[in-house]
């Protein structure tokens, strides 16, 4: 089983930055992940 790279608390984090009106983008560039995997 693949191990993921964020932990629960560093994905809802994440999440609630987003949901403040962050843009995706900058969150994604930030955290050195795709759009892709965001909305996944």
């Amino acid at each position: 089983m693949k191990r993921s790279r964020y932990s629960d608390t560093q994905i809802m984090a994440i999440l609630k930055q987003a949901e403040n009106g962050v843009p995706v983008s900058d969150l994604c560039r930030k955290h050195s992940m795709s759009r892709a995997s965001f909305y996944k």
